[in-house]
């Protein structure tokens, strides 16, 4: 009964839906399924907006568990401006600096809340470009489909110590596996397996540093490190990386709730 059903459902919505349509409901009901199903419950917190995926409610609930407010943040690697990790957190009324490659899509002219320097981002530069920002920063987000393990490690390595580091990595390898792409100071994405590093690798990294991996976002592509002062807020997370990894589930939306626009972000800044 119930299959003839869900058969009558599905060829109703595929003659009433445009194939766009029906790719965005399946992808979002698969998504979903994903996230009710994960040990972790920081991944049931599904709220997206300027994010690829889920972050943006990973990244709200872990900001609200350790407290924070009015904070700052600096992302390196954010695009365009339109689609990144702490976008969000400008919404919710932070400061911050972004460095990346691309012009940005929205006009950043006199903004009290924003910072933005259209670089290339190597090991070489990474620490003063952080340094030329206010300092200190709540959140660091760090997304540039290559050295990231490298720029992580610069950092951290020169005693920046963020409440909350999040960084891409490459969810092929699972949590067993320790795997890093060989330092190149002009490294750019083609598309294939071969950027960043396994979550394995990340964690060794951070740990030492005094992090601890709360969790990976439902499509397995971004791992979230909380500095280990604010463990006890975090007691109802597993501990055990296998069950903290997401594999990966890199499809991709057609209809994200509506584009975000550039007059959005120019209001943000302001």
């Amino acid at each position: 009964m119930i299959k003839k059903l869900a058969k009558k459902v599905l060829n109703f919505l595929s003659k009433n839906l445009g194939n766009r349509d029906l790719y965005d409901l399946m992808l979002h009901k698969a998504f979903t399924e994903k996230q009710s199903a994960h040990p972790n419950p920081l991944n049931k917190s599904k709220f997206y907006g300027f994010s690829q995926n889920d972050e943006d409610g990973i990244t709200l609930e872990i900001i609200k568990r350790i407290g924070v407010k009015d904070g700052s943040f600096v992302e390196f690697g954010v695009g365009n401006g339109l689609e990144n990790n702490t976008a969000i957190l400008l919404a919710a009324g932070w400061k911050g600096a972004w460095f990346g490659g691309e012009e940005l899509a929205f006009n950043l002219k006199n903004s009290s809340k924003l910072k933005f320097t259209k670089v290339w981002i190597k090991r070489s530069n990474i620490f003063n470009l952080y340094k030329s920002t206010a300092g200190n920063a709540d959140v660091v987000s760090l997304d540039l489909d290559g050295n990231d393990i490298y720029l992580a490690d610069e950092l951290l390595s020169n005693g920046i110590k963020p409440k909350l580091f999040i960084v891409e990595y490459n969810g092929k390898f699972p949590p067993s596996i320790e795997f890093k792409i060989e330092y190149n100071d002009t490294h750019t994405w083609n598309g294939s397996d071969y950027y960043g590093a396994s979550l394995a690798t990340f964690n060794k990294l951070f740990e030492p540093h005094g992090y601890s991996l709360v969790c990976c976002n439902t499509s397995g592509a971004n791992a979230f490190f909380v500095h280990h002062s604010f463990s006890d807020k975090f007691t109802d997370v597993p501990n055990d990386i296998s069950e903290l990894y997401c594999e990966p589930f890199y499809f991709l939306r057609k209809h994200k709730m509506h584009p975000t626009s550039a007059k959005t972000l120019e209001l943000l800044v302001k």
